[in-house]
């Protein structure tokens, strides 16, 4: 397995992958200063996004239900965690974005290979609030320090 999505796994086939993108950012309020450079302070940890890249040949090995499955995931806004094929799992992620390019048409009018292109944005996972989970730890925190 290179990489799960939800239930989906991408590897060498059907479904495959060759491109992974990773970005993260920080938010920052930016506060003028006279005479200086503007002053930044840290608002916590900005959006962080994956992008998967991949060729389908779909007649020859499939992939294309895979394919579908995650367009379906991207239209009811299902929040899927994700994972790395050495057991890294970056969290729970929403797809923003599935892009599929057919090229040497077919009679059916699927392409002989289809480029895909799924980017996701990380969310929280289902019924867990981040100020909740905080609360909790720091209570355990507490108790643990007695």
């Amino acid at each position: 397995m290179l990489y799960s999505i939800g239930t989906i796994t991408l590897d060498t086939r059907p479904f495959s992958a060759d491109d992974v993108e990773r970005t993260g950012a920080a938010d920052f309020a930016v506060k003028p200063l006279i005479g200086s450079l503007p002053g930044r302070e840290f608002m916590g940890e900005g959006d962080e996004k994956i992008t998967i890249s991949g060729q389908l040949l779909p007649s020859k090995i499939g992939g294309l239900t895979e394919l579908e499955a995650l367009h379906e995931m991207r239209r009811s806004g299902q929040r899927l965690p994700v994972m790395r094929g050495d057991g890294k799992m970056f969290g729970w992620f929403v797809i923003e974005d599935i892009r599929e390019s057919h090229a040497d048409l077919m009679r059916d009018g699927v392409g002989f290979t289809v480029k895909h292109s799924i980017s996701m944005v990380k969310t929280s996972p289902e019924g867990a609030s981040p100020s909740i989970i905080g609360a909790l730890l720091s209570i355990f925190g507490v108790m643990g320090g007695r």
